[in-house]
């Protein structure tokens, strides 16, 4: 628990020095505070509220699963379908934490400026890193569950499957990049498949584009994969070795 507080520490003070550098390139070079990456962060860090959220919620479910059963519906049952749609709303927001990936094009960065680039790089670098790092912690609070409640809660090292399904979620977080920088998709524009759906046939439709999608999946994919892979395997053999 001490180090999920930890990481979750962290992960704020990120977050928070990134929002800082922003405000501050208005405030000390007299620029135009550029709003959308204070947007940017606050949606970045959703994922890890809603991964602790989950993990809070399971905590509180748990003694009440007896009184569950014994209203005729089935504890397990019940379980299962709370990890579904928990896991499900997780993950429409876990892109929105990689995106921040794209903001290292500086597309914020007038021609003419007085702020120097120094400062726009360490503001940006600072940025993505607090997005990589939102990923990076509500994905490990969630393959941990996982891990815990349904492949193998004794388990000493994370198993295969614990793996395929956070490659399967670094995947799908890179295709979830690639639909809002290119198509300007947002989590909630689920709610509207069909307008989705069309905008997607248009867009494929382009020559080039797929080849182009499927670049840019398997370059922001492999580029979280390496950071996260060893990340999570240091902090699962950590905990074995605690035990």
């Amino acid at each position: 628990m001490y180090a999920v507080i930890t990481a979750v520490v962290c992960a704020v003070l990120l977050n928070v020095t990134a929002a800082v550098f922003i405000v501050l390139r208005a405030t000390v070079y007299g620029v135009r505070l550029y709003r959308p990456m204070l947007v940017n962060i606050a949606l970045s860090f959703v994922p890890v509220v809603l991964a602790i959220a989950g993990a809070i919620g399971l905590i509180v479910l748990t003694p009440a699963l007896a009184g569950i059963g014994s209203a005729g519906i089935s504890p397990a049952l019940f379980l299962w379908g709370y990890l579904a749609i928990a896991t499900v709303v997780w993950l429409l927001f876990f892109p929105n934490s990689v995106y921040l990936i794209t903001e290292l094009n500086l597309n914020h960065r007038e021609r003419k400026t007085p702020v120097p680039l120094w400062y726009d790089i360490v503001q940006t670098l600072t940025l993505t890193v607090s997005g990589i790092a939102n990923a990076v912690l509500s994905l490990a609070i969630v393959q941990f569950g996982l891990i815990v409640l349904v492949f193998d809660p004794v388990a000493l090292t994370a198993p295969a499957a614990s793996w395929v399904f956070a490659g399967v979620v670094i995947v799908l977080g890179a295709v979830g990049v690639y639909l809002g920088r290119y198509l300007r998709f947002n989590s909630w524009d689920v709610r509207h498949p069909g307008g989705m759906v069309r905008k997607l046939r248009a867009h494929f439709a382009i020559r080039g584009k797929t080849l182009e999608a499927i670049g840019f999946v398997v370059s922001h994919a492999l580029l979280v994969a390496l950071i996260y892979v060893p990340l999570f395997s240091l902090t699962v053999a950590a905990l074995s070795v605690a035990r």
